[in-house]
């Protein structure tokens, strides 16, 4: 007499069949699907330096451009070392004298070494760059930032505010700012910030208008996050790599924009050496001493050149880094 053998169920959590998965993997692999790093709605995702390195590794340009700007920045910090003359030391006995052994880049008319005039005139032109890029950053970003932001009455002044800015000319109303406050580099830079401060403000609101309505925008709100908390964290990431590519124009139309003004006599004072003062220099002694105009006009040309390679190197990097590419 066999035993009637009733089928017993499964227990809960495995297989009928004993060739299946266990529940506990199941489970383990339900769990690995669920994202275990919650950053908190709308975070952007961080920017990985080491990737953004290999992108600019990539384009030789900005590797160039970027050497030759560090270059001249340790050139114009070390200039008292480098400079093989006094600048500003005149010798009416070797005045408009070519290029020589003693004098590679030759004299100007006052006699004084123009490769010397030359390394001083780096550190003039990338400190007033410097400042003009600081002064339009300062303003031009954060008034686009809210402007984009908050929109309405706010967002329609500052725009024509800026707009009026921009409908003048950037050297006409350099000029007139000098005029105003005196001349020298200081005032020259605080101008020039001025006039390129739309740049920032255009590029910063038309960021924010971007991004101010997408998912991550709304939840940070709804979240409590205060609107200077959801500014800093959640909108000027998104707006970070055009105004990278801002930030590097700017110091090159800064680096021209003071040559100019010195070039007019409205920079930096005599007998200061600066790449605009040496062109003006030049320009009075073309017929006699041609080989002068060369120095001054081919680094002012490189420098600003340098700028834009490295700046569009660094945003695009910064770009592809961001979007996985």
């Amino acid at each position: 007499m066999s035993a009637n053998r009733t089928p017993m169920s499964p227990a809960p959590g495995t297989e009928p069949h004993g060739a299946g998965a266990p529940a506990d993997d199941l489970a383990g692999a339900l769990v690995t699907e669920v994202p275990t790093a919650a950053v908190g709605p709308g975070d952007p995702e961080p920017v990985a330096a080491p990737g953004i390195l290999r992108s600019i590794v990539r384009r030789p340009t900005t590797i160039v451009a970027g050497a030759f700007l560090l270059v001249l920045t340790l050139v114009a910090i070390f200039a008292p070392v480098l400079a093989p003359h006094d600048p500003d030391l005149q010798n009416l006995l070797q005045r408009l004298k070519p290029p020589s052994a003693g004098h590679w880049l030759g004299t100007d008319d006052y006699g004084r070494d123009v490769l010397s005039r030359l390394i001083f005139g780096a550190r003039v032109s990338l400190w007033a760059a410097l400042q003009a890029a600081a002064v339009a950053l300062v303003l031009g970003l954060p008034l686009g930032t809210i402007a984009g932001y908050r929109g309405g009455w706010i967002d329609t002044i500052l725009t024509r505010v800026m707009d009026a800015i921009m409908s003048a000319p950037s050297l006409v109303l350099a000029i007139t700012i000098v005029a105003v406050l005196g001349a020298g580099v200081t005032n020259a830079m605080l101008a020039i910030g001025l006039v390129m401060a739309p740049r920032f403000f255009r590029v910063a609101r038309a960021g924010t208008m971007d991004v101010r309505h997408e998912t991550y925008i709304e939840a940070s709100i709804a979240l409590g996050c205060s609107t200077l908390r959801t500014m800093v964290r959640h909108v000027l990431p998104n707006v970070l790599p055009p105004i990278i590519l801002v930030i590097s124009v700017s110091l090159g139309t800064a680096v021209a924009a003071e040559a100019s003004l010195s070039f007019l006599g409205l920079g930096v004072k005599a007998p200061a050496a600066s790449w605009g003062s040496m062109l003006s220099t030049a320009s009075s002694n073309m017929r006699l001493a041609p080989y002068l105009v060369w120095p001054p006009g081919v680094m002012i040309f490189l420098t600003v050149l340098a700028f834009t390679y490295v700046g569009d190197g660094v945003r695009r990097a910064l770009v592809r880094t961001r979007s996985g590419n």
